[in-house]
């Protein structure tokens, strides 16, 4: 079999499950019952074909290759911000609950203690409702205006094409096991060159450290789509389910960093973002040792 013998059959099918997310989408209508599934079925499509035209680049024509992944990037991104919002809601004031609840705070207590704490969890969930559903209102109309987008349809166009025709490149004819294994090789040895030049002390605040371990995710979930595709190897669902942990982790503390710069806050309010952000902090550490600790057990067979 050639590499297009078997990267051809994989887009095929994915666009194939674009298009039925296509089909809900229009089906249920943007606030129906089923308007989240499709969603999350187009993003998931886009994804993976998304993944196979980055890592299998040299078996496209390029050029095509380029703007697809550009514009799937674009709608996996616009149809996301809205459930990430709703996501992050919940996370958050499940933290502050189980803060306010006795769990000793991460920055030390004011003069009042654990009431102040109290008090200021309460108005600073209230602060964060309102600033992540008013996010999240946004978020739908932006992508209610995408998917009617003539951006949208172009790209829906696009994908329809693809359900039956790949375009593939003259290096697509060569045996699959050089035509795909090279780029795959390729891909794991670029994981593994980020993972080794992880940080490995903390930084004062731990942000600035946050780039490097976004881009192993994706670098991660980009390497387990051609082990899927190639059907061999190792599947790291562990850590990359740890790194998934530490993005929501990283997010979560940059929002209530954000709200605690809203002007005119009490201090009790600001005092308990303050410990909900040194919360989510921790959590990005845990993250960061749960994701070592599963590579550690993973066999890495670097070709």
């Amino acid at each position: 079999m050639t590499g297009g013998d078997v990267l051809a059959p994989h887009l095929h099918a994915h666009a194939a499950d674009f298009l039925r997310g296509l089909r809900l989408h229009a089906v249920s209508g943007p606030d129906g019952a089923g308007a989240e599934e499709a969603a999350r079925a187009l993003r998931a499509a886009a994804r993976r074909i998304g993944a196979a035209l980055a890592t299998f680049r040299a078996l496209l024509d390029t050029a095509w290759a380029d703007r697809l992944r550009a514009e799937l990037t674009w709608l996996s991104g616009t149809l996301g911000q809205e459930y990430a919002c709703t996501a992050q809601l919940v996370r958050l004031a499940e933290a502050l609950a189980r803060l306010s609840g006795g769990r000793p705070p991460a920055l030390p207590p004011p003069r009042s203690g654990g009431e102040a704490l109290a008090m200021g969890a309460a108005r600073a969930g209230a602060l964060l409702d309102r600033k992540l559903t008013q996010a999240r209102s946004r978020a739908h109309s932006a992508a209610l205006q995408a998917l009617g987008s003539a951006r949208f349809h172009a790209l829906a166009d696009t994908v329809a094409l693809l359900a039956s025709e790949a375009p593939l490149s003259p290096a697509a004819s060569a045996s699959a096991a050089t035509a795909l294994g090279d780029p795959a090789r390729l891909a794991e040895r670029r994981l593994l060159d980020a993972v080794a030049a992880l940080p490995t002390a903390p930084a004062v605040g731990g942000e600035q450290q946050d780039a490097p371990w976004h881009q192993v995710r994706l670098l991660l979930r980009l390497h387990r789509y051609a082990e899927e595709l190639l059907g061999a190897g190792p599947v790291r669902y562990e850590a990359g389910g740890a790194l998934d942990r530490h993005r929501d982790a990283a997010e979560a503390a940059a929002t209530a960093a954000g709200a605690a710069r809203t002007p005119r806050i009490a201090p009790a309010t600001a005092y308990a973002l303050g410990v909900l952000h040194a919360d989510q902090r921790h959590e990005v550490a845990a993250a960061r040792t749960a994701f070592r600790h599963a590579w550690e057990r993973t066999v890495v067979t670097t070709g």
